[in-house]
Parts: C-alpha cells; structure tokens; sequence
C-alpha cells in the first residue's frame, strides 16, 4: 500500500532525527565534543610558548605538530590499567580498553595592549566497558588539563628569563666590543663607577620559584584577526 503524502513527510522527518542523533552518538564517542578544555593566557614570544607546548608533552608521541596552525596533537595511549585502578572503589564494571590524548592550540592575541598567546588543552578520554561495546567518550574532571597548563607556564617562565638573562649577557659583551673599537682597554673599563658590592658567600641566581610569574588571564584577551 503506498504511503500517503503526509506519511512520507513523516517517514522522511523521523530518519533525519534518527541520524543527527547517531552522528552526535558518534562524534561524542571519538571525543569529537571539545567543550570541555582548560586555558590560559602568556604574555611571552610565541617561539617560547610553542617550545614549552612540545617540552612538557616530550615523553608522549606526537600525532599532529603544526606550529603555523597552532596546533599539537598526541597519539592515542592506552590507559586501561590506570582507569581501572582509579575506578576499582565506584562498584563499576571494569574496562575493556581506555585510551586517551591531548590537544593543545595556541592562538595569538592581545591582552592589555601586550601581544600574548591563549594555550587552550583538552583531554580526550574513550572508555569500551564490554568487547562487543564500541569506545566511548567520557567527560573530564579537568585535572589532567589543569596539571599540564601548570607545566606549560612552568616552562615558560623558566624559559622567559632564560632568554632575558642571555638577551642581557649579549648587550653586555656588545657594548664592550664597542668599547674596545672606540680605543679603550678593558683594564680601564674596569675603572669605570664605583666598585661592586659583594654579597654573602653563598648567594645564588634566582630559581624558577622566585621568579616572577607571566601575566596570564583571559579577561580582556582578544585574538588576532587573521588567526582562524
């Protein structure tokens, strides 16, 4: 018998139903949903952000390296044992196969007129709970995030006045080579001011700790208009 014209509407409206709700099924099970992420905003040279990204993810696989994008990806590792460890007190069924990865992005902006880069990390987390079940996305509790923002901006810090410390060691051998050309001698630059003030035996540079921190917040950060 065939369909009447409202029936096919009908017919037509409920498989359309049927298949945006499979695919959201789908894309939420490979961890395509990425609401979830942690970030945080550095007023520091992109070539030291980026290089902090791939320092504190070294002892994982890369799957995606594209500094251009701004954009690094991990390979899948297989974390089984390690949920099922976490897990061993809920009373649940143990898990088949668990797997997850990172994604991290950088985008360039301003923040307070200061040129600065947002890192935004994700987690993706696929669980499979019985073999002739498919893996599955599990939302995250944001620790793992939080724990590797933290290792990003260690490194950059670190990094940062690295990099000032050597910007100042070379100005300085720069303007005694000056020195020297205009017909002095270093016997006599070190005639120059009064003599340095020794400090206890014992004094040390600074260590990362007293350093001071790279302004972050992204309150009132804006990215760049030619970034994607």
């Amino acid at each position: 018998m065939a369909l009447s014209r409202t029936g096919s509407l009908s017919l037509v409206i409920l498989v359309g139903a049927l298949t945006s709700s499979c695919a959201t099924a789908y894309k939420q099970s490979i961890g395509a949903n990425r609401e979830q992420s942690k970030s945080r905003v550095f007023t520091a040279d992109m070539n030291i952000v980026w290089q902090a990204v791939l320092d504190s993810l070294k002892s994982t696989r890369l799957d995606v390296s594209n500094r251009e994008a701004g954009i690094v990806q991990t390979k899948w590792t297989d974390n089984t044992a390690e949920r099922n460890f976490s897990d061993a007190e809920g009373g649940t069924l143990p898990y088949v196969k668990a797997q997850f990865r990172f994604r991290v992005s950088l985008l360039r902006g301003m923040l307070g007129g200061t040129p600065a880069i947002k890192v935004s990390v994700q987690r993706e987390q696929l669980v499979q709970r019985d073999a002739l079940d498919e893996l599955r996305h599990q939302e995250s509790d944001l620790i793992e995030e939080k724990t590797l923002i933290y290792r990003i901006g260690r490194i950059v810090k670190v990094k940062t006045e690295l990099a000032r410390l050597e910007e100042e060691r070379t100005q300085q051998e720069l303007n005694q080579s000056e020195f020297l050309q205009d017909g002095g001698n270093t016997a006599g630059s070190l005639d120059q001011g009064p003599p340095l003030e020794e400090g206890p035996v014992g004094d040390a540079p600074p260590v990362a700790d007293d350093l001071p921190p790279p302004l972050e917040g992204e309150d009132g950060f804006t990215p760049n208009v030619e970034e994607p």
